[in-house]
């Protein structure tokens, strides 16, 4: 009888497991890959599925990993006129993560990001020109602790799909770039901290 009933329940949570699964998969969006194939409009970040990272030197022995947690970027284009595209992102400064909050505070101070003074980093493109199928160059100005300079990101776009959990057209889109601090006057305790800085951003995009 035990025998029995142990097959039976053996069978009911393989049941469960294959009907639970088979929900996976329909929820799971049929991506396109092909920029061709993505819907032109406006996108708003999706703040949920987004992370911005920054990577340092520290004494020229190991990469510093950080990131800042509120951000928000619009984007814009048309797959078929991708030199008309615009990225707008503005970053919250107090917002960094780096998992030590001492030194999250200190770095809020006037001999590094400055926030008091200058709350946000923003970035706006003016250019974008094609790198690959997929890729492309977004150029702009970044401005951060008061002070603006030219910036070009390197974006790839990972495809999009109708997302049946929010309603909504996604796109996948990441971004790296990299640049020097001292150019915006935070020159502090270079080399032993490194000048450049690498920032990375994941991201999905509603439309």
């Amino acid at each position: 009888m035990n025998r029995t009933r142990r097959v039976k329940q053996t069978l009911l949570a393989i049941l469960v497991t294959l009907s639970l699964s088979s929900c996976v998969s329909w929820l799971a969006p049929n991506v396109k890959t092909e920029l061709v194939e993505l819907q032109a409009g406006e996108y708003q970040l999706d703040s949920q599925h987004a992370a911005l990272i920054f990577k340092i030197q520290h004494l020229g022995l190991s990469t510093y990993v950080g990131r800042f947690n509120q951000f928000d970027a619009a984007l814009n284009f048309d797959p078929n006129n991708m030199a008309a595209a615009s990225l707008k992102a503005v970053v919250d400064i107090r917002s960094i993560d780096i998992n030590n909050a001492d030194l999250a505070e200190t770095l809020q101070n006037s001999t590094w990001f400055n926030s008091e003074r200058f709350a946000q980093a923003s970035f706006t493109s003016h250019t974008v020109t094609a790198i690959s199928d997929g890729r492309f160059n977004f150029s702009g100005d970044l401005t951060f602790r008061g002070v603006t300079k030219p910036m070009t990101f390197k974006a790839t776009f990972h495809g999009g799909a109708n997302n049946w959990l929010t309603g909504k057209y996604t796109i996948g889109f990441s971004a790296v770039g990299q640049i020097r601090r001292s150019d915006f006057g935070m020159d502090s305790y270079i080399p032993i901290v490194g000048d450049e800085v690498d920032l990375e951003i994941y991201a999905e995009f509603l439309k």
